[in-house]
């Protein structure tokens, strides 16, 4: 399958509810690599790679999570890096 990497900004209640652990776990069990980071306005940012079912299923999982809630997201396709792992920066 086709791997693909996407940029993205989350807003919402998306700082202080355990989003950058529960993206790190999420990635995890989908296979994703990439990153996450707390951005200072409040909003957090990720960049995912993988095939484009597994970010979904990573996405869902994230949504479902508990004290989290995206208000909206901002996505971006952007080129694939190749990276090994997927980590909270």
């Amino acid at each position: 399958m086709k791997r693909i990497r996407k940029h993205f900004i989350f807003y919402g209640e998306v700082q202080g509810v355990g989003f950058r652990f529960t993206a790190y776990h999420a990635a995890q069990r989908s296979g994703i690599t990439g990153w996450v980071r707390n951005l200072y306005d409040g909003s957090v940012e990720a960049e995912a790679e993988g095939t484009e079912a597994d970010i979904d299923r990573m996405i869902q999982d994230i949504k479902s999570a508990r004290f989290i809630y995206i208000e909206r997201m901002e996505v971006t396709e952007i080129p694939t890096v190749g990276d090994s792992s997927f980590h909270i920066r």
